[in-house]
């Protein structure tokens, strides 16, 4: 269908191809890049190192929602770095307060967490929710369970991995931790029935990012706020991929005016400036932990809290959530009709998409290699499937654009 990876990676400019074969050489290869070396980047698009552009539509697996460089947030930053940056949380610093009450009150909750990265978030969520269930709830000590579903993605600690079924993420990283049970995403009466005296919580995704952007049945997530009321259980929703305006909500639990007990959030979060993530609960909840059980050094640093800050500042204004939706219906009405075109199936929430592309086309991988040349950067995931995340600050004009690149590869134009 394409030129392979290693045509591809022969034909690019001399200048990218010296820099992608000079990181390639001292590098783990934990990660399996596109041929490209970008060198600036400014709202939906990003210039390599031989002055080729590329409109951008991951958008740093959601951390780029607000697009690259935004004005606001860089000169939110600039005006930190010059002032202070890390005081570790040994002391209080001028931007914290703000930050922790500004994201409190855009989730409805009374206190805030913050970590670094999503990982720690969850990590951070699966402590919680543990000694609540020790110290509330009531169970036995080093018996607690929480219900994860097949198919997540949460992160890459080993806790994390060991109660996920993507091979490439758990297999060789054995032993892992126990406490987690497993049942089907989107099947709300396999978790129901799940649910034992020594449940502490469920932590789920409101949508699955890293398969798909998989959405589950309508009334899910409705359900399991139902359930984890009923028989006294946490509700955690991982929605550091799927929250801050991605969907076209603040949150995608937003779509179902479902609540949950903990928010786990994270790249947007940071704007694609440095890593901020955070749980958010009411009191009851994260007021479990006590000093000493519990920390980060860069958790919260000034820096961080500055531009959570802007952030939630840029949310509150309901802006890029109605944008979201809105371009969303432009998405996917495209994506729809590309269906018996090269695309077998869809799944469209706000500026949001997966793309199952007819296998015969390609695998996922060689589509995105294929909208490389053409000027557009995508991530595959599983099989032939790629996923679609461009920032919410997107022209209309330019995602069209975009589209068009991805009907002519997925046609064989």
């Amino acid at each position: 269908m394409t030129a392979s990876l290693t045509e591809q990676t022969e034909h690019t400019e001399p200048g990218a191809a010296a820099e992608f074969t000079r990181a390639e050489a001292r590098t783990a290869h934990n990660y399996h890049p596109l041929p490209v070396v970008v060198a600036h980047a400014e709202g939906a698009w990003m210039t390599d190192v031989d002055g080729r552009r590329y409109l951008d539509l991951l958008a740093g697996y959601s951390a780029l929602n607000f697009g690259h460089s935004h004005p606001r947030l860089l000169e939110t930053a600039h005006a930190q770095l010059d002032r202070l940056t890390l005081t570790s949380r040994a002391f209080v610093h001028d931007q914290f307060a703000d930050f922790t009450a500004k994201l409190g009150d855009l989730c409805g909750k009374e206190l805030v967490l913050p970590m670094n990265t999503g990982a720690e978030a969850v990590e951070t969520a699966l402590k919680v929710m543990r000694k609540w269930g020790y110290e509330v709830k009531g169970v036995a000590a080093d018996q607690a369970e929480i219900i994860v579903a097949s198919g997540n993605f949460h992160g890459r600690t080993t806790t994390i991995v060991g109660f996920s079924d993507d091979p490439d993420a758990r297999d060789g990283f054995g032993p892992f931790a126990p406490g987690f049970v497993t049942v089907p995403y989107g099947d709300l009466a396999a978790l129901e029935a799940a649910i034992t005296p020594r449940t502490v919580g469920v932590l789920v995704e409101p949508i699955q990012g890293e398969g798909g952007v998989v959405i589950p049945p309508a009334g899910y997530l409705t359900g399991i706020r139902g359930a984890c009321t009923r028989e006294n259980v946490l509700f955690a929703a991982d929605e550091i991929q799927a929250g801050l305006g991605r969907t076209g909500r603040t949150f995608a639990c937003d779509h179902e005016d479902v609540v949950p007990d903990l928010y786990v959030l994270g790249k947007a979060l940071g704007a694609g400036i440095v890593p901020v993530s955070a749980v958010v609960a009411d009191r009851d909840v994260l007021g479990v932990l006590k000093p000493g059980q519990h920390g980060s050094t860069f958790g919260g640093n000034a820096l961080a809290c500055a531009v959570g800050s802007a952030v939630v500042d840029l949310l509150a204004t309901g802006d890029f959530q109605r944008r979201s939706a809105e371009l969303g219906e432009m998405l996917r009405e495209r994506l729809e009709a590309m269906v018996g075109h090269g695309v077998v199936g869809v799944r469209v929430r706000g500026l949001w998409a997966g793309v199952d592309v007819d296998p015969a086309v390609g695998t996922g991988r060689e589509v995105c290699e294929a909208l490389m040349a053409r000027g557009v950067l995508a991530k595959d995931t599983h099989g032939s499937t790629i996923r679609l995340a461009p920032p919410l600050v997107v022209s209309e004009a330019d995602l069209a654009w975009g589209l068009d690149q991805l009907a002519a590869v997925v046609s064989g134009a």
